[in-house]
């Protein structure tokens, strides 16, 4: 029972594997590599993230992602040129291949409680026992649809996550809904393939990181803006190098900080996609949505309460990821009812360790706790690091526990 299993394998899953394998610990780890990204994503997507951020996390960094672009001649800046989507996921499953190949390409289909942790059924239907589990689940379970959108039929409704392939929508009308990296993304990359874009955004102005001007920042620059993996600037950097620090923050701060840090907005290099290339209602939120003689009638509002109508073959709901136990549906319901939430996310220890004892959560399971980070890839470091030091000990405590067997001797 001193087996531990991770289950999901991504950058997080795949972080804290690695660092596991490098201390002798034993695990199991289960997932598709890198699934969020590989299908998810749309074709074409550049990451906001700089080069520097947008590693994968072993022990040593001895397979960053500089490291594996030089090996494959693949264009590489620590900043200032956008990472693509093709070359992110390769690297993850490079990564795979050098640093957790006792990786298990299966889906976990349940995971219940049982007196000495956790006994978990593979989707062939395996069965496993486990002392220790850590979800490492990303965002794909997550995925959010605005409640008066919900009631359309899905051949007229998608979440921007179903949407690897954009060229099906070729010569379609469609409407975007959203301002952030997801929308703004996806409606260049579909504007680009040929279809009838409009883009619906909450927001009065659509924001977008600045475009890296290629000069040396000044020594005030630097102090006043200083880059961290989240971006430049104090707060940035404190949430990017201090997520430790950050677990120590009242909560209502850090719940506001998740809230209201780093918001929705796009890559520079979307910018010339968008803008002037299709129409955009900003400062509109959608209010209701019907289908007539086969097309959605998307009804909009905005914050003065001014009104429009937009009439299209299919809506995108680029909205977002918030999490919600109830949605992980293969942790049974004595599980998902006893883990201590807050906004229907997990209370975590400083160990990223649920309520439930051996049921850890890694990855933007832990904003809440750890804060923005936890949202990129950035954060997988210092998850995998907390984890495996919070599991070595753990382990070194129950083999102190075992009992010496005593030679039996003969009196003579």
């Amino acid at each position: 029972m001193l087996n531990t299993a991770i289950i999901g394998a991504g950058p997080y899953g795949l972080s804290i594997a690695a660092h596991l394998r490098r201390r002798g610990i034993p695990f199991r780890i289960f997932g598709r590599t890198m699934d969020s990204w590989l299908a998810h994503m749309p074709k074409g997507m550049m990451l906001k993230s700089d080069g520097f951020a947008s590693n994968i996390y072993d022990p040593d960094q001895a397979f960053t992602l500089a490291q594996f672009c030089r090996e494959r001649g693949i264009p590489y800046a620590d900043a200032g040129l956008p990472v693509r989507l093709d070359t992110f996921t390769a690297y993850g499953l490079a990564f795979r291949d050098r640093m957790v190949p006792e990786l298990e390409d299966r889906l976990v289909s349940s995971v219940e409680r049982i007196q000495y942790g956790f006994k978990l059924r593979l989707e062939d239907g395996e069965l496993f026992e486990a002392g220790t589990v850590i979800l490492a689940v990303g965002i794909t379970h997550f995925d959010y649809v605005p409640e008066n959108l919900a009631n359309l039929p899905s051949e007229f409704l998608s979440h921007s996550a179903l949407h690897r392939e954009v060229e099906p929508f070729r010569g379609r009308d469609v409407v975007v809904i959203g301002g952030g990296a997801s929308a703004l993304d996806l409606a260049g990359l579909l504007g680009e393939a040929g279809a009838n874009v409009q883009l619906v955004s909450r927001a009065k102005e659509l924001k977008f990181h600045s475009q890296p001007t290629g000069k040396p920042r000044s020594g005030w620059q630097q102090i006043r803006h200083p880059q961290s993996g989240l971006g430049p600037g104090m707060r940035s950097r404190f949430f990017a190098d201090a997520p430790g620090a950050f677990y120590y923050l009242p909560e209502r701060i850090r719940l506001e900080a998740v809230r209201r840090s780093l918001g929705p907005s796009g890559g520079w290099f979307i910018h010339d996609k968008v803008i002037g290339k299709m129409p955009l209602h900003l400062g509109y939120a959608p209010q209701s949505a019907n289908v007539q003689d086969g097309k959605v009638h998307l009804k909009l509002r905005s914050e003065d309460g001014s009104e429009r109508e937009l009439v299209t073959g299919h809506v995108i709901a680029a909205t977002g990821y918030r999490v919600n136990m109830d949605r992980l549906q293969f942790l049974s319901p004595g599980i998902r009812s006893n883990v201590k939430a807050l906004n229907r996310a997990p209370i975590l220890s400083s160990s990223f360790e649920s309520s439930i004892p051996g049921l850890y959560f890694a990855g933007v399971s832990a904003a809440n706790t750890f804060g923005p980070v936890m949202r990129f890839a950035f954060g997988a470091g210092f998850a995998a690091r907390t984890i495996t030091h919070a599991l070595e000990k753990s382990v070194s405590r129950a083999v102190a526990s075992v009992p010496v067997a005593r030679a039996a001797t003969t009196a003579k």
